[in-house]
C-alpha cells in the first residue's frame, strides 16, 4: 500500500497525464483491484441469484379512426411530418393523449382487479388479491427494505397510521364522487404503473403497449385485458358525443312513436263509429284527430331517418386499434441473471481502479490544501 503512495507524478503541469505512471500505479495496486472486484462478484453472485425474474410482454397497434376528410388530411399530414393536429374536429381524440389514458386511476384500477392466472394459484385472481394475500417477500426485497429502505421503515413505525378516508353516506342523486383508495390500492397501483405502459411514434404512427410481470402468463393475459381495455377506453372518448345524439334521437323516436300509434288508434275508432252516422261534430273530431296523426306521422318519419343516421355516425366514430403485433406469451425472462453479475464484476473492478488511483492523487491534494 505505501509502494502506491509513493509512485512517480501522475501529473505534470506541461505534459498533462502521464499514461505510463497511471499504468505502473494501477499494476502495483493490482491487489486491491482483485480484491474489490471479487467481492463484488460474490455480490453479483446474491444478486443474480436472488432477483426476481421479469417478463416482458410487447404489442404494436396502428389506431384506424373511420371519419372525416380532415382526419383522413392530418393522417397524411403527418406522415409529412406536418402536425395538423390544431385543426381537427373536437371530436377527434390524439393519439398522444392514450399514454395518459393508460396512466390514469381508472384505467389502473380496472387492470389491478383482473383475475389472471399464476403459477402458485389454481384459480384465476386479481394483482391485488396476489399482492396482499397471496405473494411473499423475495430475499432482495427484504435485503433492501432493511439496508436501503431502514429509514423508511423506522419513520414508518414511529409514524402514526393513518385510518382510510371514508367518503360520507348520501343519496342517490347521481353526483359524481371523488375516487377513494385504500394504502393497499395505492401500492398496488403503483406496480401497475410500473408494468403497464405506452409509447406513441409520432413519425411511423403506431402505437407500442409494453407490460413486465413476473410470470409469463400472467403477463400475456394482463397485455391483453390493457389492450381490450385501452379500445373501450378509445372508443368511450371518441363515440361520446354521437352516442349522446342517438340517445336522444332514439328517446324522441320512442316518443314520437307512441303519439302516433295513439292518435292512430283514436282515428280508427272514431272512424269505426261514424262509419255508418256521421254529425257534424263526429267529422271536426275526426278530421282534428287526423290532423295530429298526419303531424306525430310526419315527424315520426323524420325521427326514423335521423334515427338511422345517427346509428350510422356512431359506427363511423367507432375508432379501431389494428394489431400488428399480437400479445404472445414470453418463453424468457426480460432480466438476465449473466448480465447482472457482469455489472456488478465491472462496477467492483471500476471501484478498485478509482481507490487505487486515488491513493496517487491524495498526498498531492494534501498538499494543495495545507497550500
Amino acid at each position: 500500500m505505501q509502494e502506491d503512495m509513493n509512485n512517480a507524478p501522475l501529473m505534470d503541469d506541461e505534459e498533462g497525464i502521464d499514461i505510463m505512471a497511471l499504468v505502473k500505479q494501477l499494476w502495483d495496486g493490482r491487489k486491491t483491484i482483485i480484491i474489490w472486484t471479487c467481492a463484488f462478484i460474490v455480490l453479483g453472485f446474491v444478486a443474480a441469484l436472488t432477483m426476481k425474474r421479469t417478463y416482458s410482454v410487447s404489442t404494436v397497434m396502428v389506431p384506424q379512426v373511420g371519419g372525416s376528410k380532415s382526419s383522413s388530411l392530418s393522417s397524411l399530414a403527418s406522415l409529412a411530418g406536418i402536425d395538423l393536429s390544431s385543426s381537427a374536429s373536437g371530436s377527434e381524440l390524439s393519439p398522444l393523449i392514450y399514454p395518459q389514458i393508460v396512466n390514469s386511476v381508472p384505467f389502473r384500477k380496472e387492470l389491478m382487479y383482473t383475475p389472471v392466472h399464476y403459477a402458485k394459484v389454481d384459480t384465476a385472481v386479481s394483482m391485488f388479491t396476489y399482492a396482499t394475500e397471496i405473494a411473499k417477500p423475495t430475499v432482495m426485497g427484504t435485503i433492501k427494505k432493511y439496508t436501503i429502505g431502514l429509514p423508511g421503515v423506522i419513520l414508518g413505525a414511529l409514524r402514526k397510521e393513518k385510518p382510510d378516508i371514508v367518503l360520507p353516506s348520501s343519496g342517490a342523486d347521481g353526483t359524481p364522487k371523488p375516487l377513494v383508495l385504500t394504502k393497499d390500492e395505492v401500492k398496488v397501483l403503483k406496480a401497475v404503473s410500473e408494468s403497464v405502459s405506452l409509447a406513441v411514434d409520432k413519425k411511423e404512427g403506431y402505437i407500442t403497449l409494453n407490460v413486465v410481470g413476473s410470470e409469463p402468463i400472467q403477463t400475456a393475459e394482463l397485455a391483453m385485458k390493457a389492450q381490450q381495455l385501452l379500445q373501450e377506453e378509445i372508443t368511450r372518448f371518441r363515440i361520446e358525443k354521437s352516442q349522446s345524439e342517438l340517445e336522444y334521437i332514439q328517446a324522441r323516436y320512442d316518443e314520437m312513436k307512441a303519439e302516433a300509434e295513439s292518435y292512430q288508434e283514436q282515428l280508427a275508432r272514431i272512424t269505426d263509429k261514424t262509419q255508418n252516422v256521421t254529425t257534424t261534430k263526429d267529422r271536426i273530431e275526426h278530421d282534428r284527430i287526423q290532423s295530429k296523426y298526419n303531424t306525430a306521422n310526419s315527424i315520426y318519419s323524420e325521427l326514423s331517418k335521423q334515427l338511422e343516421q345517427a346509428k350510422l355516425q356512431v359506427k363511423r366514430d367507432t375508432p379501431v386499434l389494428t394489431v400488428i403485433q399480437p400479445v404472445t406469451v414470453p418463453d424468457r425472462p426480460s432480466n438476465s441473471r449473466a448480465k447482472t453479475l457482469i455489472v456488478w464484476t465491472f462496477f467492483g473492478g471500476i471501484l478498485g481502479c478509482g481507490i487505487v488511483l486515488a491513493r496517487g492523487y491524495w498526498p498531492k491534494l494534501k498538499e494543495q490544501f495545507k497550500a
